[in-house]
């Protein structure tokens, strides 16, 4: 049996393996008393931090832009790969097993982004998504060129304006949206409305300060 004592190479892997293996029990309470997929700000604060914080191992230090640069330019894909079967000292799933491939992206991604990185946090695989209301995707984003009719854009219950459009059919103003068309962008910039919240968001528009039609 390897004297670990006498191995400083050994002992290091030692140390590393037990602050993963002590973070592993909070990380796991945290999950099962949660019962959903956590942030990745979440993830780092109750497991990876206890490496990525000191550079323990040869972790990249949380903050340093140039370590993270390297990495970062294997892509979300190359990153997570290595961290769910494990490299170097890290072991896999950052020695919590229980974390779920999207929670292991979300902490890849925080602290890309705390390293100077602009990733966008991955949506969960296995939650229902819970869509937005018209009256929430509007207030949200629509309403800063249909508040006033920036660029000819209808305004917010101008029924008078969204008129001659619905008359075309909504599905065809629903669709005009989702592709954009002048100055307005793709789903009005918001890359990810589903068509049924844009369709929401047009009705809403089209019946604000005034009953909705039968």
């Amino acid at each position: 049996m390897q004297n670990v004592a006498h191995d400083p190479t050994a002992l290091k892997r030692a140390v590393v393996v037990a602050l993963a293996a002590t973070a592993f029990v909070g990380a796991s309470v945290d999950a099962l008393a949660q019962g959903k997929e956590r942030s990745g700000k979440e993830v780092v604060e109750s497991l990876c931090i206890s490496c990525h914080s000191t550079g323990a191992g040869g972790a990249p230090k949380i903050g340093d832009a140039k370590a993270w640069a390297e990495r970062s330019s294997k892509g979300l894909t190359g990153l997570s790969r290595s961290a769910m079967t494990g490299i170097r000292e890290m072991p896999a799933h950052g020695g919590n097993l229980k974390l779920t491939d999207t929670e292991i992206e979300r902490a890849i991604t925080y602290m890309v982004n705390q390293s100077g990185g602009h990733w966008t946090e991955p949506v969960s695989r296995t939650s229902k998504a819970v869509e937005r209301t018209g009256k929430e995707i509007v207030a949200a984003q629509c309403v800063k060129c249909h508040g006033t009719g920036v660029g000819g854009a209808p305004k917010i219950g101008d029924r008078a304006a969204w008129t001659p459009r619905v008359q075309q059919g909504l599905d065809v103003v629903v669709r005009s949206a989702i592709h954009g068309h002048g100055a307005m962008p793709p789903r009005g910039g918001l890359a990810d409305l589903t068509d049924v919240e844009m369709r929401s968001a047009i009705v809403y528009m089209f019946n604000a300060g005034t009953v909705a039609p039968k």
